[in-house]
């Protein structure tokens, strides 16, 4: 979803009358509701994975009535089509994916050669057929009210500081792309002994990371793992001087609030879904098993993680 706001950008700058409306999960609309761009959010009813014909075609059949004059599809699944064709929105564009013809009338072929990042796939979407490819991207800027933050410090008790870490153990995926929890932990303890805060960030399948984390750091970080909303968790990212992060949906909302991003990469490609941000800074090995982008190691030993080591990570926090 934070990538998805480089499309809304572009779309924006070739035409700032446009409205654009969002058909999406709900719990995405606390991102969708931080960017200028997007006039509505819309619920999608369905879970990830569902098909559910009859409610593809009923919400179809209900966005009719807006009008809609171009949807754009960013899921390559034929199963995601099937709404924009309902509703009867006259140009319907997206990647051909899974034999989407007839569902798009405004289809696109994937060279994935020259769109390597999936910003730029997205961003693709939006610019006539003829452009020149790879596109420029403008990077996502999520935006925080004052007052909503405020109100965040406030429900949590916490002190300001311009020295606050934020540490993202997390990583849906899978163990290959998480950081060990003992390095999480090194780099934690020697920025408390500089007089650094640390915050934990995660969901609720996080908490046991975030856990062991600080134990070993003393129990002197402040744990938000499972404890706040979406939202909340981007309001208190946006206080933080530094993030340290996993590839996942955080570092992506870190970038996108103009932080200083430190991205740990193992499984994943950091060429295809690197953090948005100048200041985001990637760790990666490059081994050559790697970027395998298993959800575990296949050869058992995850080095292209448990070699990082939390120095080098400390080096590039004390960087200006």
């Amino acid at each position: 979803m934070v990538m998805a706001q480089s499309l809304f950008i572009t779309l924006k700058q070739a035409d700032p009358h446009c409205q654009i409306d969002v058909l999406a999960p709900a719990w995405t609309f606390s991102l969708l509701e931080r960017m200028p761009e997007v006039t509505t959010a819309i619920s999608m009813p369905l879970k990830r994975g569902q098909f559910g014909l009859i409610n593809r075609i009923k919400l179809g059949r209900q966005l009719r009535s807006a009008g809609y004059d171009q949807a754009f599809l960013l899921p390559n699944s034929w199963k995601s089509a099937l709404i924009p064709f309902f509703a009867d929105i006259p140009r319907r564009t997206g990647y051909i994916g899974e034999c989407r013809w007839g569902l798009l009338n405004d289809a696109r072929k994937l060279d994935k050669k020259r769109l390597t990042m999936t910003v730029q796939r997205f961003v693709a979407l939006g610019l006539p057929k003829a452009a020149v490819l790879p596109p420029e991207y403008p990077a996502p800027r999520i935006m925080v009210e004052p007052d909503r933050r405020q109100r965040v410090i406030e429900k949590f008790n916490l002190t300001r500081s311009e020295k606050i870490l934020a540490l993202c153990p997390g990583a849906e995926y899978g163990p290959a792309k998480r950081w060990p929890a003992g390095h999480y932990a090194e780099v934690a303890r020697q920025k408390i002994a500089q007089g650094w805060q640390v915050w934990l960030f995660g969901s609720d399948k996080d908490k046991d990371v975030a856990e062991a984390i600080n134990q070993e750091a003393g129990r002197l970080c402040t744990d938000f793992s499972g404890r706040t909303s979406l939202a909340e968790a981007v309001d208190l990212l946006s206080l933080a001087s530094t993030v340290v992060t996993n590839d996942s949906g955080l570092m992506h909302v870190a970038a996108a609030l103009d932080r200083k991003v430190i991205a740990i990469y193992g499984s994943s490609d950091p060429g295809f879904t690197p953090p948005l941000n100048k200041k985001a800074q990637v760790v990666s090995l490059n081994l050559d098993c790697a970027p395998c982008f298993k959800r575990d190691c296949p050869l058992g030993h995850t080095r292209c993680l448990t070699e990082i080591r939390p120095d080098q990570v400390l080096d590039l926090i004390a960087v200006d």
